[in-house]
This record gives C-alpha cells, sequence and structure tokens, in this order.
C-alpha cells in the first residue's frame, strides 16, 4: 500500500507504485467454480480507489485513498466508509491525510486508521458505537518514511515503516506501537537488513526491505509483512522476545515463460471453511465478495496488484495461483469468518482490556 501516489496521464492510464495500468486492459473481473465473484460495494459519489477493510460483526469499514497525496502534502482528508453486511452505506469518517492503513482492534473493537504511509504519519481512533473519533501524531521516524499498516498480537501493537529513506534499509521496517497524551511512541522489533531465512533455499542471509507495507498475523500468530516492491513476505515469530525468529517468502507466479517475481498487497488466512473473501479493486472502484460452497482452513489468499489478480498462496514455494482475474488493481483484502459474528480473523481476548 506505500508509495501508491497516484498520477492520472492524458490517456487514463494510471501510474500506481510503479506499476503502469491501463483501466481499459482491465477485463470484466471473473472467478472459475466453485467459487462465486459478487459485487459488494462500489465508490460512493466523489470517492476512489478503495483499499484497506477492516470487518466489525455485521459492518463493514473501507477506507477510500482518493489518489491524495502519500505524504499529506496536498493537505487533503480521506474517508473511511462503513457499511452494512448488504453493502448499504451507514456512516462516513473523515480522516486526515491520505488513509493506507485500517485495521480493527480485536481486543478493544475500535478502528486504527493510518494516514501518510509515505511520510508525515497520523493515526486516528474511531469507537464505531459513539463515532468518536481520536488524534495521534508520531515523531520523526527513524527510516525517513512513514507508517503503513496495523496489526495487533494480544496487547501489543506492531506496524510496518513504510518508504524508507535509505538504501540498504538500515532502519527499523516493523515497530512496536504505544500510546500517549496524544502521540504514538515507537521501537524497532525488525531492521530493514536483518538476517532472515529463505524458506524456499534455506539459505539465511541479510534483508534489504524498500517497500515495507502490509501486514497481518498467520494463524500460528507470527507477523506476516508484505514488502511490496521487493516481492516477498517477511514472517516473523516471537516479535519483540529473544527467540525472535524472521523468514522470507520470494513470491512468483507461473507464466509460460517460468516462474516471474509478483508484487503483492493483502494477504488472508483463512481462519474457518464458513465464510467469505472481500477485496478492493482501487481502478475499478469496486469491492468484491468472492464466496465458495468451502473453503480451505489455514489457507492463504493474496492480492496480486502486479498481475493483477486475487489468488491462492502456497506459503512453502511462493507461487501465487490466480482465482480472480480482469481486475485492475487489487489492494485491500480479508477473510471474513462467517461463523463468527465479531468479524475478522485474529487474536481474540474479549473480556480483557489492553493499555494501549
Amino acid at each position: 500500500m506505500t508509495r501508491f501516489g497516484t498520477s492520472l496521464l492524458a490517456s487514463s492510464i494510471f501510474v500506481i507504485g510503479g506499476l503502469i495500468i491501463d483501466p481499459a486492459a482491465a477485463q470484466s473481473p471473473q472467478a472459475p467454480s466453485p467459487y462465486t465473484l459478487s459485487v459488494f460495494a462500489t465508490a460512493p459519489g466523489g470517492l476512489s480507489a478503495p483499499d484497506s477493510i477492516a470487518v466489525l460483526g455485521q459492518h463493514v469499514f473501507i477506507g477510500y485513498g482518493d489518489g491524495h497525496a502519500a505524504d499529506g502534502s496536498d493537505g487533503l482528508n480521506s474517508q473511511v466508509v462503513e457499511y452494512t453486511a448488504d453493502g448499504s452505506v451507514v456512516h462516513i469518517y473523515t480522516v486526515p491525510g491520505h488513509n493506507d492503513g485500517l485495521k480493527l482492534d480485536p481486543v478493544e473493537h475500535q478502528l486504527w486508521a493510518l494516514q501518510n504511509e509515505d511520510k508525515n504519519p497520523n493515526l486516528v481512533i474511531i469507537d464505531p458505537d459513539s463515532r468518536q473519533q481520536r488524534f495521534f501524531r508520531f515523531g520523526p521516524t527513524r527510516h525517513g518514511g512513514g507508517y503503513d499498516d496495523v496489526v495487533f498480537l494480544g496487547c501489543k501493537v506492531y506496524t510496518s515503516a513504510s518508504n524508507p529513506a535509505k538504501d540498504p534499509n538500515t532502519g527499523p521496517a516493523i515497530v512496536s506501537a504505544t500510546l500517549g497524551n496524544g502521540f504514538v511512541s515507537v521501537a524497532p522489533v525488525v531492521f530493514g537488513n536483518a538476517n532472515a531465512i529463505d524458506i524456499p533455499t534455506g539459505v539465511t542471509g541479510p534483508l534489504n526491505l524498500q517497500d515495507p507495507d502490509s501486514m497481518t498475523v498467520d494463524p500460528l500468530g507470527n507477523i506476516v509483512l508484505d514488502s511490496q516492491a521487493d516481492h516477498e513476505l517477511i514472517i516473523v515469530s516471537h516479535p519483540s522476545e529473544e527467540d525472535q525468529r524472521v523468514l522470507r517468502l520470494p513470491l512468483t507466479s507461473v507464466s509460460p515463460t517460468g516462474a516471474v517475481p509478483v508484487q503483492a498487497d493483502d494477504t488472508a488466512f483463512v481462519a474457518s471453511s464458513d465464510g467469505f473473501i472481500l477485496f478492493a479493486d482501487k481502478v475499478l472502484n469496486t469491492v468484491y465478495k468472492l464466496s465458495a460452497p468451502a473453503f480451505a482452513p489455514g489457507s492463504a489468499y493474496t492480492s496480486a496488484n502486479s498481475g493483477p489478480f486475487v489468488g491462492t498462496l502456497d506459503v512453502t514455494s511462493g507461487t501465487i495461483t490466480p482465482v480472480v482475474t480482469g481486475l485492475g488493481n487489487p489492494g485491500g483484502l480479508v477473510f471474513v469468518n462467517a461463523s463468527d459474528d465479531r468479524g475478522e480473523e485474529g487474536d481474540r481476548k474479549d473480556g480483557n482490556r489492553c493499555e494501549r
């Protein structure tokens, strides 16, 4: 999601995240049997580029980037739209800057909206019950960019340090976050040049993360970071602990000429056989619903914006196999567990509260 500043050329070709995307080249989105693809929602009037998606109970929250400057330099606001399960608009929240990361705090049941992933980041926490918003600032970033996405593990919060200014990147790529007095304090967890084990080869070597981006948590409680322009996922076990371990999974897809690197965005892990996937396409201005008679619990799906397609991810080889094709630029993607009325998959400790 970082570096997704969007420019509209005279020929209506978009340059997004370094990719040249022609909306006219996008066919009608389609998925093979036994999948069923339908439209969940289209962009409300005046809004565009839907991306991050969060789910709380029967309500869905979608952030619209609107093509604003990813460093907030244009002084414009973004919108977070709340929908019912049938795609009807309930409420629209305004946040300052370019919204990119949007996640549900599964303990406090509040939404964290991160803005300005390239520079000058801020955080807005939304209470869906009262609709009140709390604004937080970050101090100067050690890596030189902004913050893109957030995940929750118990009472700990982690964010991705996006758009680093250094190459090689010796700054933090993942930080822990703590709130206090209107500010977000951060501490390094994984550095951009950390040693990592390459999953397909077993070889250990230093990383050079030039595009830390989307984050999620896998079924084993590991942080999964997408380093988008680097075409790889970074998997972190036991973050912030002495036995922390970092793995690297290069992302590819199969082409007529062999395996090719894939630039991906969001990844989601299936938490139940009974559920569905929601994903957003920033070019088509549409959020889609992907259904199936049954999903394989533990399997992973990824939005590949360099495909562009949404597909299944083999977490051993890193191969992404297309499922939904004919897309423009897929981004935000979540699996919704239909057997859990609280919404997204994740670490829930209802009844316990955290000091954020």
